[in-house]
């Protein structure tokens, strides 16, 4: 008696077998064709697995769009980090530059007695020096704002490739799925399946186009995996310059910031001695006044001066030839010279407005020498190595002389200092050193004030002592 087949799941199968005991019903489920499986889930699978063998490695790149400009993008990034660092070099070039001209105006202002003239156009240069460092310094915190920017832009995108690259992998991978569950169900049953011819059809159509899709979306997948990895590396490398960027910004700003504090202070210490220096001045014209209160004295008394400090330099011209001849003075000096006094420069050489200087050339007062104003009774040193040629009382000065010192560097090389205290730390024929104490400021003679009358006589004459410095 044959089965009750309406409790069974499983449709019975085309043919039953026979046996010699009579028909025996075995299990409804188709039985698998195993070896026609396997050759059709192969099919399926294979473009897959030559997709993901093919895969474009690191020295066979996978030719996109998008790759190509991330690669295009990192090598930009790439001069444009030597183009920052060779920006950073030529601000650290212009700092150090503008660091050592401050300190060497200051050094003068403080230690020399600087032309105040001459430190007040530096100080102007160096102010424009520091614009052009401030534009320099505005240019890298620009340049590090567009790499914030760069840096941000180039996050997003590997987040979004990121993105991608998890979904095209899930879809990849359900391909992978759906090929194998198709070993469950034969191509053959599919196609019989369909209702019309039509769906036949596009049964057939698919599992035609299902490998070369998965094949592309496998090559994708790998594409997406060399962007991403290229879109990291331009991210590290523009975090690794934005580090650095932010770094040596930093670094310049507080740079700057020293060097505009040294100039502040350069700039106060330049007002300070002009203030000082027109105070001196001050005095010396009130006392001035009071000495010179008689227009046609003092023009008697200018030309008195004059005369009587040629017949000095003759006389000392004599002393030196005399010592000269002894061997006591070398033929020429070698060397430089270095200022006798610290202090304020009252008054520099040549012409000038003060009218008690007498007229030379084309100047109607000429200043023959360097007046630097100190406290009274500061030591004042040999300007260089030599023998004191003359020490003591000017007497061509007059009746109110001033005590001079007058040393003699080489037969056509001296230096003069005027209006000392009479003290004689030193005396005639002496050898001296450079730096070594001669005299002491004093206001002696036809002064204003006390005062050193520094003045330098090169063969014959009297030159600029800043010349020797």
């Amino acid at each position: 008696m044959p089965h009750d087949l309406s409790l069974r799941d499983d449709p019975p199968p085309l043919h039953a077998p026979s046996f010699p005991d009579g028909p025996v019903w075995v299990s409804m489920r188709p039985r698998r064709r195993p070896r026609r499986r396997r050759i059709l889930s192969a099919l399926l699978l294979l473009p897959v697995a030559l997709a993901l063998l093919g895969a474009p490695t690191a020295t066979a790149p996978v030719q996109g769009d998008e790759l190509t400009d991330v690669r295009a993008a990192l090598n930009k990034q790439k001069k444009e980090v030597a183009d920052q660092q060779k920006a950073v070099a030529e601000l650290n070039a212009l700092q150090v530059g503008l660091a050592n001209d401050i300190a060497n105006t200051r050094r003068q202002l403080a230690g020399i007695n600087a032309d105040l003239s001459v430190v007040r156009a530096k100080i102007s240069r160096m102010s424009d020096r520091i614009d052009a460092v401030k534009v320099k310094y505005q240019g890298l915190v620009d340049e590090l704002a567009k790499l914030d920017r760069q840096l941000l832009f180039l996050e997003s995108r590997a987040d979004v490739k990121r993105e991608e690259l998890r979904e095209r992998r899930a879809l990849l991978a359900q391909r992978i799925r759906d090929a194998y569950d198709t070993d469950r169900t034969s191509m053959l049953e599919s196609l019989l399946s369909g209702q019309t011819f039509a769906d036949m059809l596009t049964q057939v159509g698919y599992y035609l186009d299902v490998g070369e899709q998965d094949k592309l979306l496998a090559q994708q997948v790998v594409q997406d995996e060399e962007t991403l990895q290229a879109l990291q590396q331009t991210v590290e490398v523009t975090r690794g310059e934005t580090n650095d960027m932010r770094q040596a910004t930093a670094l310049q700003k507080r740079e700057l910031n020293a060097r505009m504090a040294d100039l502040r202070a350069a700039r106060a210490q330049l007002r300070r001695l002009e203030k000082e220096t027109q105070k001196n001045l001050a005095i010396q014209k009130s006392m001035y006044a009071k000495v010179m209160a008689n227009r046609k004295n003092a023009k008697k008394a200018l030309a008195a001066a004059a005369a009587a400090q040629k017949k000095l330099a003759r006389k000392i011209a004599d002393i030196v030839a005399q010592e000269s001849q002894r061997g006591n003075i070398p033929s020429q000096y070698n060397g430089s010279l270095q200022w006798p006094m610290s202090g304020s420069v009252t008054q520099d050489f040549g012409c000038t407005g003060f009218s008690w200087e007498p007229p030379l050339g084309s100047c109607a007062h000429f200043h023959q020498g360097i007046d630097i104003v100190a406290p009274s009774g500061t030591p004042v040193h040999a300007s260089g190595d030599g023998v004191v040629a003359y020490i003591g009382w000017n007497y061509a000065d007059g009746a109110d002389p001033a005590w001079i010192v007058i040393i003699a560097h080489a037969d056509n090389l001296q230096t003069w200092y005027a209006h000392l205290q009479a003290k004689y730390p030193v005396k005639k024929g002496q050898h001296v050193s450079a730096g070594q104490i001669i005299g002491y400021e004093g206001n002696t003679g036809h002064s204003t004030g006390a005062h050193l009358h520094w003045a330098v006589m090169f063969n014959g004459n009297f030159v600029n002592p800043r010349l020797f410095l």
